[in-house]
């Protein structure tokens, strides 16, 4: 199995708040934390950031649901058009808006104002929508671009390559590991830098070390990503 394959069948934890590395965006991730019904919040960054893993986050619960934009006009259009005196989600969250046609931004200004109308209301919910760019810089129509604005704003900034290291050391740690740095610098040399498949590539490592019997070291790493049988262990 190549070392490529072996990344891309490890599985990833499910995203969640509690497994999402804040890094540069603690202050985003504890906005997150704290949104209640009749708030909203938009979170914007280049792609890595973890805006989708937040966005999932946050609708990982009964009473939420998680829509991509690009995908979801029907889920749109139930939310927005549905009879007022229905029962709605607690949490909406829809995904990459700067993805949406003409319909989907229709949809989605509907929802706003239904947000908006409700907000101080038992009917109430939060809303959390995502997109790459700030609000204003969006290829959308005017006033959905304004709606995007209405409450709190967050700028996301992916990880760095130190806060990347820190969060698979304190990982490390909390299964009784200890890794030498350089483990992990190989590890964001060589392949996805991508937290997420990071992370399954440690749990991984950890499970292979303890099949074969040895110690976690680079030369283990490299062996596991040529033993055609790793991903089984």
């Amino acid at each position: 199995m190549n070392r490529q394959l072996l990344l891309d069948v490890l599985p990833a934890p499910a995203p969640s708040l509690n497994n999402y590395i804040a890094g540069p965006n603690g202050e985003a991730l504890a906005a997150a934390r704290a949104l209640r019904a009749g708030r909203a919040i938009y979170l914007w960054g280049p792609a890595g950031c973890g805006r989708s893993h937040l966005l999932r986050g946050l609708t990982a619960r009964e009473d939420a649901i998680y829509i991509d934009a690009e995908r979801g006009l029907q889920a749109l259009r139930t939310l927005a058009e549905a009879d007022s005196t229905a029962p709605m989600p607690k949490f909406i969250a829809v995904d990459d808006v700067h993805r949406m046609d003409e319909r989907r931004q229709a949809g989605l200004f509907a929802l706003y104002n239904r947000w908006r109308e409700s907000a101080a209301t038992d009917r109430a919910f939060a809303l959390a929508v995502s997109g790459d760019r700030a609000p204003m810089s969006l290829p959308l129509r005017e006033d959905l671009r304004t709606r995007l604005g209405w409450d709190l704003v967050f700028r996301l900034d992916p990880l760095s390559d130190a806060d990347k290291l820190a969060a698979l050391s304190a990982q490390a740690a909390d299964r009784g590991l200890h890794l030498a740095p350089e483990i992990i610098n190989w590890m964001l040399t060589h392949h996805e830098r991508d937290i997420r498949k990071l992370a399954a590539l440690l749990d991984a490592l950890d499970r292979y070390s303890l099949a074969t019997g040895r110690p976690i070291t680079t030369a283990l790493l490299r062996a596991m990503l040529a033993d055609p049988h790793s991903s089984s262990t």
